[in-house]
């Protein structure tokens, strides 16, 4: 006789949806990832109302044209790049057998939608972003029984991560093609060693280029300065850490290329005065007097060069996007900002207002190539950002899929553990905060004191 083994348990079900009158409509959006509510084929904003809405929509993006190409161009890729994050989200989840309802551009009220099957698609009033709505993304999100197979928190981790991760591997994708596009085009603009000596036409104010010690060694604009006594310079900031190595007074040796051709300098470094915006612990140390910024040349690529470069120039991006991320989401550098008492630009809040601000010159002085290049750079941004393990980020339910699929080793085989979300509601609600607080700041920023 052969024995039978008793069937595994099934896995235990999710737990209830919370008591909407304690946790409120905004708050299961927070944890749902976006709206929860459900609009009948008699809600939908069609017809006059909907055509409406679109021809406003329109109307903002002629106008932008009309004010600046490079604006224009520069909202396009922003409307794709978002379009392209949610549509990773809405792809793999159909392909993974979740259940899509909504896909829409921007938050807030429905200025246009229809529904194709299931879902609902359309456009909303604030152009803030997008979502698509997976049903049953936690255990607060209130499922039809006859739906829960189909649900987010039902499916494999595996597939948990693809669709969570989808929208920022999208944003990745974009950046690798944007760069392919741009090195193909233009060539890759890379940093070489030394530090090139700005000129009024670099936005440095006409004499305030080339001072004191660098003016009486002979210093000219667009020299390129390679080494301080022998000491190699790496770039601009190296520049100002070799100099400070030296006393007010001390004659250094000062290297530089002119024209491509090296010449050997020799200058009085001067004392730095108490200025607007000097720290005090600079005050009194040496100084060259000369504005730089990082010497840079073109590299020409052919095509598969071009593709392998703009894969491999993804990873040193996003590392420092990573270390961007960390010092702007400390509220206590954002508050100095706003208080006018840090003109730090890497620890200063920014938003799209402030990005957009600088597009006009780039485009003026580098042309599409330029403005897809910042599109590059901010895909990755964004999707770096965006894998932070904080709720409601896509990071955040990464990381809760993650700790889930760590609590089910040892269990008995198709047995799943759920993460109890609401105790993070807590957690959450200060993350949204702290994103308004940074949104804010950083609108205040570009408005009060523009980059650039």
């Amino acid at each position: 006789m052969t024995a039978t083994l008793p069937p595994p348990p099934p896995p235990p079900p999710p737990s209830p949806a919370p008591d909407p009158a304690r946790h409120g409509r905004f708050t299961s959006e927070v944890m749902a990832g976006g709206s929860t509510t459900e609009k009948g084929d008699d809600e939908l904003v069609g017809g006059w109302r909907g055509a409406l809405g679109v021809a406003v929509v329109v109307a903002m993006f002629v106008a932008l044209a009309f004010a600046s190409i490079w604006w224009f161009v520069f909202a396009i890729g922003v409307l794709v790049a978002i379009f392209l994050h949610e549509a990773g989200h809405y792809v793999t989840a159909r392909l993974t057998g979740m259940k899509a309802t909504q896909f829409f551009i921007g938050f807030g009220p429905r200025v246009w939608s229809f529904r194709r099957g299931e879902t609902e698609y359309g456009l909303r009033l604030l152009p803030l972003g997008a979502f698509v709505r997976i049903i049953g993304m936690n255990t607060m999100d209130e499922v039809d029984p006859a739906d829960e197979q189909r649900t987010y928190r039902v499916k494999s981790y595996p597939r948990r991560m693809l669709v969570i991760t989808a929208g920022s591997l999208m944003h990745m994708v974009q950046a690798v093609v944007l760069l392919f596009v741009v090195y193909v085009g233009s060539g890759e603009l890379v940093t070489r060693h030394g530090a090139e000596v700005a000129t009024p036409a670099d936005g440095v104010a006409a004499g305030q280029t080339i001072t004191g010690p660098a003016l009486a060694a002979g210093i000219e604009a667009g020299d390129v300065i390679v080494s301080v006594d022998g000491v190699s310079v790496d770039d601009r900031d190296h520049l100002g850490v070799l100099v400070r190595t030296h006393q007010a007074g001390d004659t250094v040796e000062v290297g530089v290329l002119r024209a491509g051709e090296p010449l050997d300098l020799s200058a009085t470094l001067a004392a730095r005065e108490a200025d607007d915006g000097v720290p005090s612990d600079l005050v009194g140390t040496a100084i060259l007097g000369v504005s730089t910024f990082n010497a840079t040349e073109t590299v020409e690529h052919g095509v598969g060069s071009a593709a392998v470069n703009a894969v491999t120039d993804i990873f040193p991006v996003a590392w420092e996007s990573t270390k961007g991320v960390v010092k702007v989401l400390n509220p206590v550098e954002v508050f100095t900002h706003v208080t006018g008492t840090n003109d730090n630009i890497e620890t200063r809040p920014t938003t799209l207002v402030g990005v957009g601000g600088i597009t006009d010159d780039i485009g003026n002085d580098q042309g599409i190539f330029g403005v897809l290049f910042l599109l590059a750079v901010l895909n990755v941004f964004v999707g770096v950002f965006n894998m932070f393990p904080l709720l409601p980020l896509d990071g955040g339910h990464a990381a809760i899929a993650t700790y889930e699929r760590i609590r089910e080793f040892g269990r008995p085989r198709g047995s799943r553990y759920y993460a109890d979300v609401a105790r993070l509601m807590p957690f959450a609600m200060a993350v949204v905060t702290l994103l308004a607080f940074l949104f804010l700041s950083g609108l205040y920023l570009d408005i009060t004191d523009p980059i650039g």
